[in-house]
């Protein structure tokens, strides 16, 4: 089968052999396993991150979005049959999707959303799990709770920001502020749900106190959290909620004692790389997502569709990932 590969880390994404196509033998799904083929993928900053950041033995398949139809199931497989249309963000620890064809746990698959088609599909998993396990696993938000209280999500107008500014409005009475810096991100996080925008290149606390607030009560910090961190426990409350998702090289977290500030860090990849009793918790909450996209009351964060999934294609996108200037998904599709 077609894979695109790195064999090389550091490279530039200008270099073609930063990621170049290669064949590889078709896998032979697991127990728990299912054969996907392989429709269409999007592109997250985890991908950029061990592209650059993690060195190989063997070509490395990336690649943790994606959708496409079941080809054959594992022994002990009971969630789907072969012929069935799904979804997933896969497993950090195994041969990505990058690939016509990829073997994935089941438990941790969902089905499609009926009403998108594959490259729709594919924007969604990693950033549905990654914003649901934020709100309602790592800050324990209950569905229907948080009224009076309000979020402050920095770093609104990306990929996890723009599912997880949906989830809080649909399914949360919080008060929702989004950071974002240009005309089409703001644009984006208001029409997603956010109830204000603010700039996270300016000061933040005289931003919020325009908007009648002293404090806040959660931040979700999806980028830059070190940056960002002394004016994060400024606007914090005491007693406050910190949830990120990014790798500060440091992080001294001593200063949210004085507030008795709680610190939640989210690695969607947890329960899939340690296989947790609950790993198929991930397989309903993705059912759930597809539910609600198919209701009309979540919509799918593709913000490009960039072609086949080619090497050339793949490469372009990782360099505006990396430019930082993305917002919502950018996807690549099988042809």
């Amino acid at each position: 089968m077609k894979a695109i590969v790195y064999t090389q880390h550091k490279l530039p994404i200008d270099d073609p052999q930063a990621l170049h196509e290669i064949e590889l033998p078709m896998p032979a799904p697991g127990a728990h396993d299912l054969l996907v083929e392989v429709r269409a993928v999007s592109v997250n900053p985890v991908d950029t991150k061990i592209r650059r950041g993690v060195a190989v033995d063997a070509p490395r398949v990336l690649g943790w979005d994606a959708s496409g139809i079941v080809r054959a199931v594992g022994s002990d497989v009971t969630l789907f049959a072969p012929g069935d249309e799904v979804f997933y963000a896969g497993d950090l620890t195994r041969s990505g999707s990058n690939s016509e064809f990829q073997t994935v746990d089941a438990r941790i698959v969902g089905r499609k959303p009926s009403n998108l088609n594959f490259a729709e599909a594919a924007a969604l998993p990693l950033t549905a799990i990654t914003a649901w396990e934020l709100l309602f696993d790592r800050l324990r938000v209950s569905e229907g709770g948080g009224a009076g209280k309000s979020l402050l999500v920095i770093g609104a107008g990306g990929g996890v920001g723009s599912i997880l500014v949906q989830l809080a409005r649909q399914l949360t009475a919080l008060r929702i502020i989004g950071t974002a810096s240009r005309d089409i991100t703001r644009n984006w996080v208001r029409e997603l749900g956010a109830h204000d925008t603010i700039d996270h290149t300016q000061p933040l606390q005289p931003q919020l106190k325009a908007l009648g607030l002293e404090h806040v009560d959660i931040v979700i910090s999806l980028t830059h959290t070190d940056q960002y961190f002394a004016q994060i426990v400024e606007v914090l409350a005491p007693q406050g909620q910190l949830a990120l998702i990014d790798d500060p090289a440091t992080l001294d977290v001593v200063p949210l004692k004085r507030k008795s500030i709680s610190l939640h860090w989210e690695l969607m990849f947890t329960r899939s790389m340690y296989g947790t009793p609950d790993m198929v918790r991930q397989h309903e909450l993705l059912n759930r997502v597809a539910t609600m996209v198919e209701q009309g009351t979540l919509k799918t964060t593709l913000s490009e569709h960039a072609g086949s999934l080619t090497a050339d294609n793949l490469r372009r996108v990782h360099a505006l990932i990396e430019s930082g200037r993305a917002h919502g998904k950018i996807v690549l599709e099988y042809a």
